[in-house]
């Protein structure tokens, strides 16, 4: 047998090559960052490298993004926000949006920018028509802009969609039978004759989560690829085991109906939360995942489009702790990473099934001190602790605590304690957001339990003076070990 000591650092070098194995080409992910404490994008940017990932889909047009991006050849899909879009109807404003946001990176080296995803499920129907009469013209707008800059034959317009916009008629709830939302109907139409006039894909999101969330007699197993307990849906003979499917063929007839059945559909955003209810777990995540990177690695496709490549972007890559929980207390655990680029799980995202496979984490992330915030059971005042813990929530994420979710099953001292950790991580560990009117107390013993984890945020600049690195020993022996390989190799 091999010297252990003398393979050890070709192990390490082997571990850094397979974590950039090649991901299933049609796989992108979405990189949002409503957090509290983010990562700086050239260690995401180094993360998504790391796991072989080619394509991303952005919420924004951050320029510090868009420059940790350049150079590394991932296609991009940069973004124009909601809140935007009356003002891209301005033809000039449009074109200065895309010399802004697009043009500078057209550069050799610059950012690979493949779609501008103009608004973000405008036509939700909470939002009560508010974007219905500014989303088309900014489309319109925005590929126009880019066709009048050069760039209209590799950077396409889009509008992410949410699957809302269409739907099967009750009285015949199959596939087949996909429509328009009446309200939108002749909205749709028109927007799909440009996407198809202009070669643009219809970009859509899809969550069979929120199919299993909505509907306590959906049935579970149908949220799923495996098949496993299913009763399939007939549809004129076409049969269909998961609401994915289901749902995207849906989208396939609807476009059909409107001359254009052909449309490249790009999904958006698809993905399983891992907290914050019942069904969001680890483990559903898992088994959904797993199964949707098989078909992804397979290009299986769909019943109406068998055998068929189609651009998936995972949502999403991180957690987001200040994402609005007005869905669901989900909406903060949709990432397959945890908020520290930290894996929750093993995936692979090669689609080949490998067994235990992990993603690779993001590198040199540092963290506040080891020290945590927790109830002082020895204070007076208890009458006070529900006003301070809700005091607390109202500022940092709770969402762990509710009912089914990964903290859910504490006592109220455990309940006190998360929520003021939560805060006084939130507030970069400032000694004076540990009080509470006396009922906390800072320590160093983690209160972590087996099912729920008491989070030390990651550092940020202005917690300079509150960092430890999170570079392991097992890390630095690594690199020591490849140092010295090198030096005996010269």
């Amino acid at each position: 047998m091999a010297n252990l000591a003398a393979l050890r650092p070709w192990l390490c070098l082997l571990t850094a090559m397979a974590a950039g194995a090649a991901t299933a080409e049609a796989l992108g992910m979405n990189w949002g960052t409503q957090a509290t404490h983010k990562l700086p994008p050239k260690v995401v940017v180094q993360m998504l490298r790391d796991n072989g990932v080619k394509k991303v889909k952005l919420f924004d047009a951050d320029q510090d993004t868009l420059s940790a991006l350049a150079g590394t050849g991932i296609e991009v899909m940069v973004a124009i926000p909601n809140v935007m879009l009356d003002r891209i109807t301005d033809y000039d404003t449009a074109k200065e949006w895309v010399r802004r946001n697009v043009s500078r990176y057209n550069f050799d080296g610059g950012a690979t920018i493949k779609y501008v995803a103009v608004g973000n499920e405008p036509f939700l129907q909470s939002y009560n028509g508010t974007f219905d009469k500014v989303t088309f013209p900014a489309l319109q707008n925005i590929q126009n802009a880019l066709n009048e800059a050069g760039l209209g034959d590799s950077i396409k317009a889009t509008v992410p969609l949410n699957a809302d916009v269409y739907m099967s008629p009750e009285s015949n709830p199959v596939p087949s039978a996909g429509r328009w939302r009446p309200d939108i109907a002749d909205l749709m139409t028109q927007m799909v004759q440009f996407l198809a006039n202009n070669s643009a894909p219809f970009t859509v999101n899809i969550y069979p989560f929120i199919s299993l969330y909505l509907n306590d007699n959906f049935p579970v197993d149908f949220a799923f690829f495996d098949g496993e307990g299913v009763t399939p849906v007939l549809d004129n003979g076409v049969s269909y085991t998961n609401v994915f499917d289901a749902n995207f063929d849906t989208l396939v007839a609807a476009l059909k109906a409107s001359g254009h059945g052909d449309l490249p559909v790009v999904v958006g955003e698809v993905g399983w939360p891992t907290d914050g209810d019942k069904h969001a777990t680890n483990a559903n995540a898992q088994r959904f995942y797993g199964g949707l990177l098989r078909r992804l690695a397979a290009n299986a496709g769909t019943p109406v489009r068998p055998n068929q490549y189609i651009e998936v972007y995972l949502f999403g890559l991180l957690d987001e702790d200040l994402k609005s929980v007005a869905p669901g207390n989900f909406e903060r655990h949709w990432g397959i990473l945890r908020y520290d680029g930290q894996p929750k799980y093993p995936m692979d995202l090669t689609g080949q099934g490998q067994q235990n496979a992990m993603m690779a984490p993001a590198q040199g992330v540092e963290y506040l001190l080891r020290k945590w915030c927790v109830i002082n059971t020895n204070a007076q005042g208890m009458d006070k602790l529900a006003d301070n813990i809700n005091y607390a929530c109202t500022f940092a994420d709770c969402t762990a605590l509710g009912y089914g979710s990964s903290c859910g099953g504490m006592d109220s001292n455990g309940n006190a304690s998360y929520a003021f950790n939560a805060f006084f991580q939130m507030k970069n560990q400032q000694e004076e957001s540990c009080d509470f009117q006396g009922l906390a107390v800072s320590t160093q013993t983690d209160p972590s339990t087996n099912t729920c984890n008491f989070t030390i945020q990651i550092a940020t600049t202005s917690a300079a003076g509150h960092r430890r690195p999170a570079v392991s020993a097992a890390v630095w022996l690594c690199l020591a070990h490849l140092l010295i390989l090198l030096l005996l190799l010269h």
